[in-house]
């Protein structure tokens, strides 16, 4: 069964057609990854998925009743304007100290209810935008670009967390990511978009590799994998993408 489902979707702003026969579904619990160069369609994917954005042509079906959490690429907190966690919980859908308590304890932040916003680190806004997304219960969570800004291991730690909450929730995960070569190692599939679905394929975790222990280390406990592309067709010279050509990511 599948919970969101895009078939041959066109999206085009103007002229400019950004998203081109795109077709992918997600299944429940399970976690896809879309990776992208910049301007490639994957922000604007996610919206199409969630109805915010309209396509020209193709359809996106979600399941009835479907419960759909987004975690937008940035969070614009007005840096001036005090909020604390736990206010910051009960917007816009106000609630229970309980509820915003035991959604903090899952993320890693217990206790935290008193903190201003302002003043969390990169890592532990993500967290607690996690926090906020899980309040409802989401069947599908998607994630666009949530480890941007952080390093390594922080990246390593979220991964690790949205693990958790896959296995204690059951929910599917789609998440966008900025990084062409490093993945989530849970990640069940990985789609290359370039305004069209390039590549899909499986993350390889090489922990011997001395690339992988370069890039690193050992301290992400397995959470990063890299993504290898093998593309199945060229790029005639005409096309729009000229960025595209050798994404031969082999890390030799």
């Amino acid at each position: 069964m599948s919970l969101v489902t895009a078939s041959h979707i066109c999206v085009r702003f103007g002229a400019e057609e950004v998203l081109h026969d795109v077709s992918l579904s997600l299944a429940p619990g399970e976690i896809v990854t879309i990776l992208g160069p910049n301007g490639s369609g994957k922000s604007t994917l996610l919206r199409a998925l969630l109805g915010i954005v309209p396509v020209a042509e193709g359809s996106v079906t979600r399941a009835p009743g479907l419960r759909l959490a987004y975690v937008p690429q940035r969070l614009m907190i007005d840096r001036t304007m005090p909020i604390t966690v736990r206010r910051f919980l009960s917007l816009p859908v106000r609630t229970t100290d309980t509820a915003a308590a035991e959604a903090l304890a899952r993320v890693g932040m217990a206790g935290r209810e008193a903190d201003q916003m302002t003043q969390l680190s990169g890592g532990q806004l993500q967290r607690v935008l996690l926090a906020r997304a899980l309040l409802g219960q989401p069947q599908v969570l998607m994630l666009d670009e949530p480890t941007q800004g952080l390093d390594q291991p922080g990246e390593a730690a979220f991964y690790r967390l949205i693990e958790e909450v896959r296995h204690d929730t059951g929910a599917a995960i789609l998440m966008v990511s900025h990084d062409l070569h490093v993945v989530m190692a849970a990640s069940d599939r990985v789609i290359c978009l370039n305004g069209h679905i390039c590549c899909e394929g499986t993350p390889r975790v090489v922990s011997t590799a001395p690339e992988y222990r370069a890039l690193f280390g050992l301290g992400t406990q397995g959470a990063l994998a890299l993504y290898r592309h093998e593309h199945d067709h060229d790029h005639p010279a005409d096309e729009p993408h000229p960025h595209h050509h050798h994404h031969d990511h082999h890390h030799a």
